[in-house]
């Protein structure tokens, strides 16, 4: 990798020949723990995430999730700065150095206007949600999945501009499930790497033949688009009071009736967080309703056959819709 890294006394880090400072803690997790770093040349603040290897598996994920960050270029998908592995006390860390945005994740700003007693207005609502779209779309055409989005793993700009983080879940797009063993393979891995109150229906329970696919990702979607909409996930509370995940996902999304949003964003919501991932829209056709025009228009008539050509599988699907005509002006 041609990257050195040591630990001076004066509380500094060394990545590359570049020297940071260490300013304060920002975060930690379960095997992962990030500080705040500004680098000695430039000034800049960085967000050093040190990731804890236990054995070779864990460092072979780390190194993944580097490569994971490598691949992509994209505004709408976090960066990476510089990296290295360190060996220490017989144990192994990786340290990922990634630009600070400092007013956080999406989920801190939604907390924010939760305890003011505030609501997100629908245009910022739609304008997130397309940049989380946008970053989607690059990685599904690169052939790989997120399988992890939630509110905590976007970041916000101050111009709003959402940024996915968090690349440690990604794995290839299209999984084809061959037999019982592999099934529960796949199911006991999302099980750990993917947050049950966002997870896809498909992955509670894996058929043995079956193909997963990057639509894991839609359904995070519509989860974090729910939860822009209402201040929480619409499966947050049924995690919480203990009753089942697994259950609730196999029934349609129930939207309040005190849902004071347009009528046009409460069907994209529906149309979106379809538990039948067969029957559930690609990212390109989220996209489609938001910007195929100045405004958001979902021509869905009532009972009308939409048939949306998924590239990625080289077929047609077929997506029944039972809606008025509407638009959601959205500039």
């Amino acid at each position: 990798m041609g990257q050195t890294l040591c630990i001076c006394s004066r509380g500094s880090i060394t990545i590359d020949n570049k020297k940071y400072y260490f300013v304060q803690k920002l975060d930690e997790g379960g095997f992962s723990y990030v500080d705040l770093v500004e680098g000695v040349k430039d000034g800049r603040f960085y967000a050093l995430k040190r990731i804890l290897c236990h054995d070779r598996e864990g460092r072979q994920e780390a190194q993944t999730e580097v490569e994971m960050h490598q691949i992509f270029n994209h505004p709408n998908i976090l960066s990476l700065v510089a990296h290295t592995f360190v060996d220490r006390g017989g144990k192994s860390e990786a340290w990922l150095l990634l630009p600070y945005i400092s007013k956080g994740s999406l989920w801190s700003v939604l907390e924010k206007l939760r305890d003011k007693g505030s609501s997100m207005p629908e245009k910022q609502i739609l304008q997130i949600l397309h940049g989380i779209c946008s970053g989607l779309k690059a990685i599904h055409e690169k052939g790989y999945a997120h399988r992890d989005l939630k509110p905590t793993n976007v970041l916000l700009d101050e111009d709003d501009r959402p940024v996915l983080m968090d690349l440690g879940s990604m794995n290839r797009a299209r999984i084809e499930v061959r037999g019982t063993r592999e099934a529960m393979t796949i199911q006991d891995w999302a099980a750990q790497r993917c947050t049950i109150s966002y997870r896809a229906p498909e992955l509670f329970s894996v058929e043995s033949h079956c193909i997963i696919d990057e639509r894991t990702d839609v359904w995070s979607l519509g989860c974090v688009l729910y939860c822009m909409m209402m201040l929480e996930g619409p499966y947050d509370l049924v995690f919480q009071k203990g009753d089942s995940v697994a259950l609730a996902v196999q029934n349609p999304v129930v939207i309040p009736q005190s849902c004071s949003y347009s009528e046009g964003l409460q069907i994209l919501l529906s149309s979106i967080m379809v538990s039948n991932p067969q029957e559930r829209p690609n990212i390109n056709w989220v996209l489609d309703q938001l910007f195929s025009t100045p405004s958001l228009t979902l021509e869905k008539l009532r009972g009308r056959v939409l048939l949306t050509c998924n590239a990625a599988f080289e077929h047609t699907e077929v997506l029944k819709y039972h809606s008025p005509l509407l638009h959601i002006q959205m500039w």
